[in-house]
């Protein structure tokens, strides 16, 4: 899942982005509002939630949020401030935001916002994708192959790999482009070689391989890759 989160405190900014990341989310981290309207006016449908502090050089959080709601997007968005007042929450929910946090608050409190938004959003999936007897758990960011007598076999998978499988899996039996993979699980400053995609995929196979759960990820020559729903082991 990618996250823009928007905040120009540096402190603040830092210790979000290590816990986002920490929990298997992709970050795209902006401190100016203009940079960040830049990431959403060229990529906006790549987000699964954005975080937008309030007061923000540029632009503010306000004003990136009415921006985004005038181009009919439904991204979740959190809200923080350290304006604790009736009237700025009603102001920041009457233009559009999904929740709203104020500052100062813990990780653990974030997180659970962020998984409340998911759930209540018209884009989500359902918590956990199977595909033949390949189980990926979204709440616990856990990947299982159930065997015949029924018992999980838990794969380990690194934060990439992952990020990699749970996107193929939510897009069964359609071809996903290198590019639209790269932008997905990969920050947008993020410093990648060219055949980085292809490199994470193999690691991927490999582990998926010697799980038992082979020739489930399909490379369509010249374009991308494709996750065979229905390949692979059968319970």
């Amino acid at each position: 899942m990618r996250v823009l989160l928007v905040e120009d405190e540096p402190d603040l900014g830092k210790a979000i982005d290590r816990t986002l990341k920490q929990e298997k989310y992709t970050v795209d981290w902006a401190q100016d509002g203009r940079e960040a309207w830049e990431y959403l006016e060229s990529q906006w449908m790549e987000y699964t939630l954005a975080i937008f502090d309030w007061l923000l050089p540029g632009l503010s959080g306000l004003e990136l949020l009415q921006r985004l709601r005038t181009k009919n997007s439904t991204l979740p968005v959190l809200m923080l401030t350290a304006k604790d007042r009736m009237e700025d929450k009603v102001a920041g929910l009457d233009a559009g935001a999904d929740d709203y946090l104020v500052k100062p608050f813990g990780m653990a409190e974030l997180l659970a916002r962020l998984r409340a938004l998911q759930r209540r959003s018209p884009q989500i999936q359902p918590q956990q994708i199977q595909i033949g007897n390949l189980i990926l758990d979204c709440g616990s960011r856990t990947v299982n192959k159930l065997d015949r007598s029924g018992k999980n076999q838990t794969i380990p998978l690194t934060n990439k790999e992952f990020q990699l499988l749970e996107y193929l899996m939510k897009h069964p039996n359609q071809i996903v482009t290198t590019d639209r993979i790269r932008n997905q699980i990969w920050e947008a400053n993020a410093d990648t070689f060219s055949n980085v995609v292809a490199a994470q995929v193999r690691l991927l196979r490999r582990k998926l391989e010697a799980a038992g759960c082979a020739n489930l990820i399909e490379t369509v020559h010249g374009v991308g890759y494709r996750m065979r729903k229905g390949e692979g082991e059968n319970i």
